[in-house]
Formats: C-alpha cells, structure tokens, sequence
C-alpha cells in the first residue's frame, strides 16, 4: 500500500468515527456501544496476531506500555461514548484535534523536552482561544457537561500518549493495540455494568453497522495505517490529519445527522484549526505569507 493511499484511508476512517460513534451510541446505548466495538476490536487484534505469528513482548518495558496505553483508552473511550449523548460528531472531531498541542505541552512539562517554542505557544493561545467558542456554543445547546466529559477524554488520550512515549517501548503495533485492549476491556466491561447492565434486545441496523465498523475498521485498521503512516511519511504530513478530519466531521454530521452547528462553534473551529497550523508550521506559514 503507497502512503498516500493510507493516507487517505486514514482521513475517511478518522472523519467517520465521530458520526459512527453517535450512531452506535444512540441505538445501542453508549457502554454497550463502547463494551461490543472493543470486544470486537480484541477479537480482531488477537486473530490478526495468530494469523501473522507476531509474538507480543511480555518484559516489564511492554506490559508497562500496555498499562499505560489501555488505562488511557478506556477512560479517553468511556467519556468520549458518554458524552456522545450531548456532543454533536462534529464536536467529538473537533476538540480531539486539540490533542497534539495538549500532546506537545505535557511533553514539555513531564519529559522536560525543549518543544515550548514561539509558534507552539501562540498555536495554544489560539486553540484556547477556539475551546472557548466551542464551549460557549455548547453552552448555547445545553451541551455544557458532554463538553467537559469530552474535554477530559482528549485529555487523557494526550497524555497517555506522552507516558507511551516516555516508557519506550519497541513493541510491535499490532501487538500494543492488543496488549491496550486486554488491559482496557475489563474497565469497559465494568462501565456497562454500573451504567447499563443488560444486552440490548433490539438493536436498529444503523446502530449495529456503526458498532461492526468501528470494532473492526475504526479500533484497528484506523490505528495499523496510522502506525505504517508515521513510519512511511513525515510528520509534517500526518499532522495534516488533525486539520483535515474536523472539518470533513463536521460537515458529515450536519449533512447525514442534521447537526445544527452555530456560527460561533464554525469560528471557534477556525481558531483551533489555525492554532494547530501554529503549531506545526508557524515559522513557514509566516515566512511564506511575507514572500
């Protein structure tokens, strides 16, 4: 597969979640939607790694990586899925775009990195400034604590990528993906219980497609492809991934889910957008803006 070609799958497969994961939430329940798509997702991992005879690593550096990745999935997946009954898709897409200038400040301040440069200042400034609008048009729609549930999901996402990347580990991308899972699976097991508790007996076709899709095409070709893409192309490429995706989000959701969006969220957008810009390509976006 070229990297373009992933790269692309990538965007459909990011810019699709959101929607698909308000679809499965709203048919299923949102702990039963999150508790079916990872079971499926594991089964998917742990099938894919006999297939391929990729043996996981079990020393202490991987299990560590493990621990880390799968308490971070779980809490980022069980608020993200809750707080889908208040957010509109668009939202879930946008404000995880804001998860690499979170990423790149708790980096500075847990692995002491020297990454707290003039444009990644002024492209937080500006994505805070974004998150405001954002808020205060949730706050428009009575969605105010799906925003803060939502919020705390990226996060966690955020940081449980900096304690990733401060562990370590070499371990294959498959096998991380498995090894996360197992380790989450029993807080989502756990949060069906407390919140739900039954298997729904109906459940609408659109909710269990959304369900099939996500456990298989969301939780692991999504993840792989990205993995393959960080390998295969530079990083300021990805990066135009979390630019791309909250737009296409928001747009599918107005467009199949009839998402109202108001115009402060659409400039709030803007700024979050350009503050991400910012923050990958200040010194270039202002060097080429005075030739």
């Amino acid at each position: 597969m070229s990297p373009s070609f992933a790269f692309f799958i990538v965007i459909l497969i990011w810019s699709t979640t959101p929607l698909a994961i308000k679809w499965s939430a709203e048919g299923a329940g949102f702990s039963f939607a999150v508790l079916s798509r990872m079971a499926l997702g594991l089964l998917i991992c742990v099938a894919l790694l006999a297939l391929l005879r990729i043996r996981p690593h079990l020393h202490k550096r991987a299990l560590h990586s493990y621990v880390a990745s799968g308490t971070s999935m779980a809490g980022t997946m069980i608020l993200a899925y809750w707080s889908s009954q208040y957010v509109s898709s668009g939202m879930i897409s946008l404000l995880f775009g804001l998860s690499p200038l979170i990423t790149s400040l708790g980096a500075a301040l847990w692995l002491k990195e020297e990454s707290l440069t003039l444009n990644k200042l002024a492209g937080m400034l500006l994505g805070l400034a974004g998150l405001l609008l954002v808020f205060r048009g949730g706050l428009a729609v009575g969605a105010a604590w799906g925003l803060v549930a939502l919020f705390i999901a990226v996060v966690m996402q955020a940081l449980g990528l900096v304690w990733i990347k401060k562990i370590g580990d070499d371990s294959p991308p498959l096998a991380t993906t498995c090894g996360s899972l197992l380790v989450a699976f029993p807080f989502f097991l756990l949060a069906w219980w407390l919140f739900d508790g039954h298997i729904p007996q109906d459940i609408a076709p659109r909710a269990l497609g959304a369900i099939v899709y996500l456990g298989s095409v969301g939780s692991v070709l999504g993840f792989l492809l990205y993995y393959y893409l960080i390998k295969h192309m530079d990083t300021g490429r990805v990066a135009l991934i979390n630019l791309i995706t909250p737009v296409l989000a928001m747009l599918l959701g107005h467009t199949l889910n009839n998402e109202a969006v108001l115009p402060q969220v659409w400039i709030g957008a803007s700024l979050i957008l350009l503050g991400l810009a910012t923050h990958r390509w200040g010194v270039q976006l202002f060097q080429r803006s005075s030739v």
